[in-house]
């Protein structure tokens, strides 16, 4: 899988379970490229997350929901998540 499809399941289960006003979705993998542990085709993805329905939880209810959504990716092809709730 390519860093486009990745981002564009993303974008389309997090759309498809939350409530969403607007979603910004940055891969971030080259900022982990020369880490030990660092593997090809794992990547990091920094997601701005503009939702009501999250912004009214606490940051690790939001945060979980978020990882549940995405739990098949962060098993398979998410190496880091970093995620900011507006």
């Amino acid at each position: 899988m390519n860093i486009n499809e990745l981002i564009a399941i993303v974008k389309k289960k997090l759309e498809e379970n939350i409530n969403v006003e607007n979603l910004l979705i940055e891969d971030k993998t080259f900022l982990h490229k020369n880490h030990t542990g660092h593997e090809v085709n794992k990547f990091h993805l920094k997601i701005n997350i503009y939702s009501k329905e999250l912004s009214i939880l606490t940051k690790i209810e939001s945060n979980k929901k978020v990882y549940k959504i995405l739990n098949e990716e962060l098993k398979t092809h998410i190496h880091s998540l970093q995620i900011l709730i507006n």
